[in-house]
Protein backbone atom coordinates (compact mmCIF):
# COMPACT_ATOMS: atom_id res chain seq x y z
CA UNK A 1 0.00 0.00 0.00
CA UNK A 2 1.51 3.63 -0.81
CA UNK A 3 2.12 5.93 1.72
CA UNK A 4 0.45 9.16 2.80
CA UNK A 5 3.57 10.94 1.56
CA UNK A 6 3.40 9.28 -1.64
CA UNK A 7 -0.95 9.68 -2.14
CA UNK A 8 0.28 13.39 -1.59
CA UNK A 9 3.55 14.67 -2.92
CA UNK A 10 2.74 17.95 -3.08
CA UNK A 11 0.46 20.66 -2.01
CA UNK A 12 -2.49 20.63 -3.95
CA UNK A 13 -2.03 17.06 -5.18
CA UNK A 14 -3.59 14.55 -3.38
CA UNK A 15 -5.46 10.73 -3.96
CA UNK A 16 -8.62 11.30 -1.52
CA UNK A 17 -9.62 7.73 -2.48
CA UNK A 18 -6.22 6.06 -2.09
CA UNK A 19 -6.15 7.74 1.40
CA UNK A 20 -9.23 6.10 2.41
CA UNK A 21 -7.58 2.34 1.83
CA UNK A 22 -5.15 3.37 4.70
CA UNK A 23 -5.97 2.10 7.92
CA UNK A 24 -7.97 4.82 10.05
CA UNK A 25 -5.56 5.14 13.40
CA UNK A 26 -2.40 5.77 10.73
CA UNK A 27 -4.49 8.64 9.18
CA UNK A 28 -5.65 10.20 12.25
CA UNK A 29 -1.86 9.79 13.91
CA UNK A 30 -0.63 11.82 11.11
CA UNK A 31 -4.03 14.76 10.90
CA UNK A 32 -2.91 15.32 14.57
CA UNK A 33 0.59 15.57 14.24
CA UNK A 34 1.18 19.47 13.59
CA UNK A 35 4.80 18.46 12.74
CA UNK A 36 3.44 17.38 9.14
CA UNK A 37 2.95 19.45 6.62
CA UNK A 38 -0.67 21.31 6.49
CA UNK A 39 -0.99 20.46 2.80
CA UNK A 40 -0.89 16.88 3.95
CA UNK A 41 -2.54 16.82 7.38
CA UNK A 42 -5.81 18.10 5.73
CA UNK A 43 -6.67 15.45 3.21
CA UNK A 44 -5.47 13.31 5.54
CA UNK A 45 -8.81 14.73 7.71
CA UNK A 46 -11.04 14.32 4.65
CA UNK A 47 -10.04 10.58 4.56
CA UNK A 48 -11.26 9.87 7.77
CA UNK A 49 -15.17 10.98 7.34
CA UNK A 50 -17.17 8.24 8.33
CA UNK A 51 -14.77 6.04 9.63
CA UNK A 52 -13.29 8.26 13.12
CA UNK A 53 -11.23 6.33 15.43
CA UNK A 54 -12.71 7.11 18.87
CA UNK A 55 -9.61 7.04 20.92
CA UNK A 56 -8.06 9.65 18.73
CA UNK A 57 -10.91 12.21 19.02
CA UNK A 58 -9.21 14.12 22.00
CA UNK A 59 -6.12 14.55 19.52
CA UNK A 60 -8.27 15.76 16.94
CA UNK A 61 -9.90 17.94 19.16
CA UNK A 62 -6.93 19.89 20.38
CA UNK A 63 -5.56 20.64 17.30
CA UNK A 64 -9.06 22.53 16.77
CA UNK A 65 -8.59 23.97 20.10
CA UNK A 66 -4.80 25.83 19.55
CA UNK A 67 -5.00 28.57 17.46
CA UNK A 68 -1.27 28.41 16.42
CA UNK A 69 -2.39 25.05 14.13
CA UNK A 70 -3.13 26.07 10.72
CA UNK A 71 -6.71 27.15 10.02
CA UNK A 72 -7.10 25.20 6.97
CA UNK A 73 -6.33 22.18 8.98
CA UNK A 74 -8.58 23.69 12.04
CA UNK A 75 -11.47 24.11 9.77
CA UNK A 76 -11.60 20.77 7.93
CA UNK A 77 -11.17 18.59 11.66
CA UNK A 78 -14.37 20.95 12.36
CA UNK A 79 -16.39 19.68 9.59
CA UNK A 80 -15.17 16.17 10.84
CA UNK A 81 -15.97 16.72 14.01
CA UNK A 82 -19.52 19.05 13.72
CA UNK A 83 -21.50 16.64 15.45
CA UNK A 84 -19.52 16.37 18.90
CA UNK A 85 -21.53 17.99 21.22
CA UNK A 86 -18.95 18.50 23.86
CA UNK A 87 -17.66 20.81 21.29
CA UNK A 88 -20.21 23.39 22.12
CA UNK A 89 -19.41 24.77 25.32
CA UNK A 90 -15.67 25.97 23.82
CA UNK A 91 -17.39 26.80 20.10
CA UNK A 92 -20.15 29.73 22.40
CA UNK A 93 -16.72 30.85 25.19
CA UNK A 94 -16.23 34.58 24.03
CA UNK A 95 -12.97 33.82 23.42
CA UNK A 96 -13.69 32.49 20.16
CA UNK A 97 -14.53 36.10 18.66
CA UNK A 98 -10.59 36.58 19.56
CA UNK A 99 -9.04 33.84 17.31
CA UNK A 100 -8.57 35.66 14.40
CA UNK A 101 -7.28 32.70 12.07
CA UNK A 102 -7.98 32.76 8.97
CA UNK A 103 -11.64 31.78 7.88
CA UNK A 104 -12.24 30.52 11.73
CA UNK A 105 -15.10 32.82 13.06
CA UNK A 106 -17.19 31.54 10.19
CA UNK A 107 -16.31 28.13 11.10
CA UNK A 108 -17.25 28.55 14.85
CA UNK A 109 -20.55 29.74 14.11
CA UNK A 110 -21.34 27.20 11.02
CA UNK A 111 -20.67 24.30 14.03
CA UNK A 112 -22.69 25.79 16.60
CA UNK A 113 -25.63 25.82 14.00
CA UNK A 114 -25.10 22.51 13.21
CA UNK A 115 -25.07 21.75 16.90
CA UNK A 116 -28.06 23.26 17.44
CA UNK A 117 -26.69 26.54 19.41
CA UNK A 118 -30.13 28.87 18.39
CA UNK A 119 -27.91 31.24 20.02
CA UNK A 120 -25.96 31.54 16.92
CA UNK A 121 -28.66 32.35 14.51
CA UNK A 122 -28.73 35.92 14.04
CA UNK A 123 -24.58 35.43 13.54
CA UNK A 124 -25.44 32.97 10.85
CA UNK A 125 -27.83 35.30 8.90
CA UNK A 126 -25.45 38.40 8.69
CA UNK A 127 -23.09 35.37 7.23
CA UNK A 128 -25.93 33.45 4.75
CA UNK A 129 -25.94 37.37 3.55
CA UNK A 130 -22.37 37.92 2.93
CA UNK A 131 -21.01 38.47 -0.69
CA UNK A 132 -18.32 36.56 0.32
CA UNK A 133 -18.98 33.35 -1.31
CA UNK A 134 -17.02 31.51 1.74
CA UNK A 135 -18.69 33.30 4.55
CA UNK A 136 -22.35 32.64 2.77
CA UNK A 137 -21.96 29.17 2.38
CA UNK A 138 -20.65 28.23 6.37
CA UNK A 139 -23.82 30.74 7.31
CA UNK A 140 -26.34 28.86 5.14
CA UNK A 141 -25.35 25.23 6.54
CA UNK A 142 -25.33 26.63 9.81
CA UNK A 143 -28.48 28.20 9.46
CA UNK A 144 -29.91 24.81 7.86
CA UNK A 145 -28.61 23.09 10.76
CA UNK A 146 -30.92 24.86 13.34
CA UNK A 147 -33.79 24.54 10.69
CA UNK A 148 -33.11 20.36 10.39
CA UNK A 149 -33.44 20.85 14.41
CA UNK A 150 -36.01 23.05 14.94
CA UNK A 151 -38.32 23.90 11.83
CA UNK A 152 -38.10 26.95 9.39
CA UNK A 153 -40.69 28.67 11.44
CA UNK A 154 -38.87 28.54 14.96
CA UNK A 155 -35.91 29.76 13.29
CA UNK A 156 -37.73 32.29 11.27
CA UNK A 157 -39.21 33.51 14.17
CA UNK A 158 -35.93 33.88 16.20
CA UNK A 159 -34.40 36.03 13.67
CA UNK A 160 -37.63 38.20 12.64
CA UNK A 161 -37.92 41.03 9.47
CA UNK A 162 -36.07 43.89 11.22
CA UNK A 163 -32.47 43.15 9.35
CA UNK A 164 -31.63 43.18 6.09
CA UNK A 165 -30.27 39.40 6.33
CA UNK A 166 -33.09 38.39 8.50
CA UNK A 167 -35.57 39.27 5.44
CA UNK A 168 -32.96 37.39 2.99
CA UNK A 169 -33.19 34.10 4.92
CA UNK A 170 -36.71 34.65 4.99
CA UNK A 171 -37.04 34.79 1.30
CA UNK A 172 -34.84 31.68 0.71
CA UNK A 173 -37.13 29.58 2.84
CA UNK A 174 -39.83 30.71 0.91
CA UNK A 175 -38.38 30.39 -2.01
CA UNK A 176 -37.32 26.44 -0.97
CA UNK A 177 -41.12 25.82 0.29
CA UNK A 178 -42.12 26.96 -2.94
CA UNK A 179 -43.69 29.67 -2.59
CA UNK A 180 -43.78 32.54 -4.78
CA UNK A 181 -41.31 35.80 -3.43
CA UNK A 182 -41.83 38.38 -6.05
CA UNK A 183 -43.06 40.51 -3.66
CA UNK A 184 -39.31 40.91 -2.38
CA UNK A 185 -38.41 42.73 -5.11
CA UNK A 186 -39.96 45.46 -3.45
CA UNK A 187 -37.99 45.17 -0.25
CA UNK A 188 -35.97 48.33 0.39
CA UNK A 189 -32.75 46.78 0.93
CA UNK A 190 -30.92 45.93 -2.67
CA UNK A 191 -29.59 42.86 -1.32
CA UNK A 192 -32.79 41.28 -0.43
CA UNK A 193 -34.32 42.43 -3.66
CA UNK A 194 -31.08 41.22 -5.77
CA UNK A 195 -31.57 38.15 -3.88
CA UNK A 196 -35.41 37.49 -4.89
CA UNK A 197 -34.89 38.37 -8.40
CA UNK A 198 -32.42 35.25 -8.73
CA UNK A 199 -34.92 33.60 -7.55
CA UNK A 200 -37.35 33.79 -9.70
CA UNK A 201 -38.87 31.50 -11.88
CA UNK A 202 -42.20 32.11 -13.27
CA UNK A 203 -42.06 34.56 -16.14
CA UNK A 204 -45.30 35.27 -16.42
CA UNK A 205 -45.79 36.10 -13.26
CA UNK A 206 -43.09 38.59 -13.85
CA UNK A 207 -44.91 39.98 -16.01
CA UNK A 208 -48.01 40.99 -13.67
CA UNK A 209 -45.71 41.74 -11.67
CA UNK A 210 -44.44 44.46 -13.74
CA UNK A 211 -48.02 46.25 -13.15
CA UNK A 212 -48.23 45.62 -9.61
CA UNK A 213 -45.11 46.54 -8.40
CA UNK A 214 -45.41 49.63 -5.74
CA UNK A 215 -41.93 51.44 -6.76
CA UNK A 216 -39.53 51.71 -9.85
CA UNK A 217 -37.02 49.75 -8.32
CA UNK A 218 -39.18 46.89 -7.90
CA UNK A 219 -40.03 47.41 -11.62
CA UNK A 220 -36.59 47.17 -12.82
CA UNK A 221 -35.53 44.30 -10.59
CA UNK A 222 -38.94 42.22 -12.27
CA UNK A 223 -37.32 43.23 -15.29
CA UNK A 224 -34.07 42.27 -14.74
CA UNK A 225 -35.60 39.30 -13.49
CA UNK A 226 -37.56 38.53 -16.53
CA UNK A 227 -34.42 38.76 -19.12
CA UNK A 228 -32.67 36.50 -16.75
CA UNK A 229 -35.27 33.91 -17.65
CA UNK A 230 -35.95 34.86 -20.97
CA UNK A 231 -32.83 36.12 -22.47
CA UNK A 232 -35.45 37.94 -24.58
CA UNK A 233 -33.82 41.39 -25.50
CA UNK A 234 -36.88 42.77 -27.41
CA UNK A 235 -38.60 42.45 -24.23
CA UNK A 236 -36.37 44.05 -21.78
CA UNK A 237 -35.94 47.39 -24.28
CA UNK A 238 -39.94 47.29 -24.56
CA UNK A 239 -40.33 47.27 -20.40
CA UNK A 240 -37.42 49.53 -20.29
CA UNK A 241 -39.01 52.63 -22.70
CA UNK A 242 -42.51 51.48 -20.68
CA UNK A 243 -41.00 52.44 -17.63
CA UNK A 244 -39.38 55.93 -19.45
CA UNK A 245 -36.10 54.35 -19.34
CA UNK A 246 -35.05 55.18 -15.79
CA UNK A 247 -31.16 56.61 -15.17
CA UNK A 248 -29.14 56.92 -12.00
CA UNK A 249 -28.08 60.52 -12.50
CA UNK A 250 -24.26 61.55 -12.09
CA UNK A 251 -23.35 64.85 -11.66
CA UNK A 252 -20.16 66.06 -14.32
CA UNK A 253 -20.87 62.21 -16.03
CA UNK A 254 -20.78 63.26 -19.66
CA UNK A 255 -22.22 60.31 -21.98
CA UNK A 256 -19.12 59.50 -23.29
CA UNK A 257 -17.76 58.32 -19.91
CA UNK A 258 -20.85 57.15 -18.76
CA UNK A 259 -21.32 54.54 -21.89
CA UNK A 260 -17.82 53.22 -21.45
CA UNK A 261 -18.40 52.90 -17.92
CA UNK A 262 -21.80 51.24 -17.77
CA UNK A 263 -20.83 48.64 -20.36
CA UNK A 264 -18.05 47.41 -18.51
CA UNK A 265 -19.05 47.49 -14.55
CA UNK A 266 -23.24 47.44 -15.09
CA UNK A 267 -23.94 43.91 -16.54
CA UNK A 268 -21.51 42.54 -12.82
CA UNK A 269 -21.88 45.13 -11.03
CA UNK A 270 -22.52 44.46 -6.79
CA UNK A 271 -25.61 43.67 -5.74
CA UNK A 272 -26.33 46.62 -3.81
CA UNK A 273 -25.73 48.50 -7.21
CA UNK A 274 -29.22 50.52 -8.33
CA UNK A 275 -30.94 48.38 -10.92
CA UNK A 276 -31.42 50.90 -12.95
CA UNK A 277 -27.87 50.56 -14.36
CA UNK A 278 -28.12 46.84 -14.83
CA UNK A 279 -30.93 47.84 -17.26
CA UNK A 280 -29.42 50.60 -18.39
CA UNK A 281 -26.43 47.96 -19.35
CA UNK A 282 -28.68 45.48 -21.07
CA UNK A 283 -31.14 48.30 -23.51
CA UNK A 284 -28.38 50.56 -24.16
CA UNK A 285 -26.11 50.53 -27.12
CA UNK A 286 -22.43 49.89 -25.94
CA UNK A 287 -19.75 51.88 -27.26
CA UNK A 288 -17.02 50.44 -30.12
CA UNK A 289 -14.40 48.69 -28.13
CA UNK A 290 -11.18 50.48 -28.78
CA UNK A 291 -8.10 49.04 -30.85
CA UNK A 292 -6.22 48.82 -27.48
CA UNK A 293 -2.82 47.81 -29.71
CA UNK A 294 -3.51 50.83 -31.92
CA UNK A 295 -4.36 53.22 -29.12
CA UNK A 296 -1.03 52.24 -27.56
CA UNK A 297 0.77 52.94 -30.84
CA UNK A 298 -0.81 55.88 -31.87
CA UNK A 299 0.12 57.19 -28.41
CA UNK A 300 3.99 55.99 -28.71
CA UNK A 301 3.82 57.91 -31.76
CA UNK A 302 3.06 61.17 -30.51
CA UNK A 303 5.04 61.24 -27.54
CA UNK A 304 7.78 59.96 -29.48
CA UNK A 305 7.12 62.90 -32.00
CA UNK A 306 7.12 65.48 -29.09
CA UNK A 307 10.36 64.40 -27.98
CA UNK A 308 9.52 62.60 -24.79
CA UNK A 309 11.30 59.42 -24.95
CA UNK A 310 8.67 57.41 -23.82
CA UNK A 311 9.48 53.51 -22.89
CA UNK A 312 7.23 50.96 -24.10
CA UNK A 313 4.06 50.67 -22.88
CA UNK A 314 3.25 47.94 -20.02
CA UNK A 315 -0.26 46.42 -18.93
CA UNK A 316 -1.26 47.33 -14.94
CA UNK A 317 -0.72 43.83 -14.48
CA UNK A 318 2.78 43.69 -15.49
CA UNK A 319 3.66 46.81 -13.83
CA UNK A 320 2.53 45.59 -10.89
CA UNK A 321 3.78 42.14 -11.09
CA UNK A 322 0.79 40.41 -10.61
CA UNK A 323 -3.08 41.05 -10.99
CA UNK A 324 -4.97 42.95 -14.14
CA UNK A 325 -6.96 45.49 -14.96
CA UNK A 326 -7.72 48.37 -17.64
CA UNK A 327 -4.93 50.62 -18.58
CA UNK A 328 -1.32 50.23 -19.50
CA UNK A 329 1.32 52.59 -18.27
CA UNK A 330 3.81 54.66 -20.45
CA UNK A 331 6.35 56.16 -18.43
CA UNK A 332 8.23 59.49 -19.89
CA UNK A 333 10.94 60.65 -17.78
CA UNK A 334 9.26 61.09 -14.49
CA UNK A 335 5.93 61.33 -15.34
CA UNK A 336 3.87 57.82 -15.38
CA UNK A 337 0.75 58.37 -18.23
CA UNK A 338 -1.96 55.99 -17.99
CA UNK A 339 -3.40 54.87 -21.44
CA UNK A 340 -7.33 53.13 -20.74
CA UNK A 341 -8.21 49.70 -22.39
CA UNK A 342 -11.62 51.52 -22.25
CA UNK A 343 -11.36 53.90 -24.90
CA UNK A 344 -9.34 56.56 -25.81
CA UNK A 345 -8.94 58.20 -22.34
CA UNK A 346 -5.12 58.82 -20.69
CA UNK A 347 -4.44 60.70 -17.19
CA UNK A 348 -1.22 61.19 -15.08
CA UNK A 349 -0.69 62.88 -11.55
CA UNK A 350 0.68 65.84 -13.85
CA UNK A 351 -2.24 67.06 -15.56
CA UNK A 352 -0.23 69.92 -16.65
CA UNK A 353 2.54 67.88 -19.16
CA UNK A 354 3.91 67.78 -22.43
CA UNK A 355 3.01 64.49 -22.03
CA UNK A 356 -0.86 65.22 -21.71
CA UNK A 357 -0.23 67.77 -24.37
CA UNK A 358 1.03 65.42 -27.12
CA UNK A 359 -1.32 62.75 -26.12
CA UNK A 360 -4.65 65.63 -26.84
CA UNK A 361 -2.89 66.39 -30.21
CA UNK A 362 -3.38 62.67 -30.46
CA UNK A 363 -7.06 62.61 -30.08
CA UNK A 364 -6.93 61.22 -26.62
CA UNK A 365 -8.85 62.49 -23.88
CA UNK A 366 -7.47 63.72 -20.65
CA UNK A 367 -9.40 62.81 -17.70
CA UNK A 368 -7.94 65.55 -15.38
CA UNK A 369 -8.43 65.30 -11.38
CA UNK A 370 -11.69 67.13 -11.77
CA UNK A 371 -13.77 64.60 -14.02
CA UNK A 372 -11.56 61.35 -12.35
CA UNK A 373 -12.68 62.91 -9.23
CA UNK A 374 -16.84 62.39 -10.09
CA UNK A 375 -17.78 59.25 -7.88
CA UNK A 376 -20.62 57.11 -10.02
CA UNK A 377 -23.49 56.90 -7.41
CA UNK A 378 -25.17 53.24 -6.70
CA UNK A 379 -22.79 51.37 -9.11
CA UNK A 380 -21.15 49.21 -6.97
CA UNK A 381 -18.08 47.73 -8.28
CA UNK A 382 -15.90 45.18 -6.01
CA UNK A 383 -12.50 46.83 -5.35
CA UNK A 384 -10.20 45.48 -3.05
CA UNK A 385 -12.55 43.90 -0.85
CA UNK A 386 -14.84 46.90 -0.91
CA UNK A 387 -18.19 46.61 -2.85
CA UNK A 388 -19.35 50.62 -3.26
CA UNK A 389 -19.14 53.24 -5.83
CA UNK A 390 -16.20 54.53 -7.45
CA UNK A 391 -14.55 57.69 -8.92
CA UNK A 392 -14.58 57.67 -13.01
CA UNK A 393 -10.81 58.04 -12.89
CA UNK A 394 -10.77 54.05 -10.73
CA UNK A 395 -13.44 52.91 -13.25
CA UNK A 396 -11.15 53.70 -16.40
CA UNK A 397 -7.81 53.09 -14.68
CA UNK A 398 -9.12 49.92 -13.01
CA UNK A 399 -6.41 47.29 -11.48
CA UNK A 400 -7.10 44.55 -8.98
CA UNK A 401 -4.70 42.31 -7.44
Amino acid sequence: MRSIEALIPQAGRDDIAGLREIDAEELARYAADPAHPWWRRRPCVIALTGRIPERYVPELTARIQDPCDTSEVRRALLDLLADRAELLPWLRHEDRRADTSYGMAEAFLKVRGLLGDRSAARELATLAASPWQRARVAGEAGLDGLVDRYGTDAILAELGVERPEDRSFRVLMRHRADDDVTDALADPDRGVAYLAQSLATDADRLRAYLDEAPTTEAKLWAAYALHGLTGDEAETRAVYERLGRPRVQVEGLDEELRGVIVHEYGHGCERASDPRWRLEALCDEPPARPDVDGQLRRAMAALTTAGLAPKPPVSCGEDYQQGDGTYYVIEVGENRLLISTLGPFATAEDDDSAGRRALERAGFRWIDAETGAIRVTDLCVYYFGGRGPLTVETLLFYWQD
